[in-house]
């Protein structure tokens, strides 16, 4: 199975002056899905929905999804 990519969220909140502080400070996201983010791992689709709002932006724009090497 492949894999979920944030870069795309971290590039798009660095151009939106949006900081992790304040996602936390405005309760968009909770600090241990901040932390799921920056190691790569699972968040919910009510993050990824919350975000899109925060940003607003659609889910392709903050996901990539990378594919196995032998898929």
């Amino acid at each position: 199975m492949g894999k979920i990519l944030y870069s795309k969220l971290i590039n798009l909140l660095e151009e939106r002056g949006l900081t992790t502080y304040q996602i936390r400070k405005e309760k968009i996201i909770s600090e241990s899905t901040l932390q799921n983010i920056r190691e790569g791992k699972r968040i919910t689709t009510d993050s990824i929905a919350a975000l899109c709002q925060a940003l607003g932006c659609q889910p392709g724009d903050i996901l990539e999804y990378v594919p196995d090497d032998d898929e």
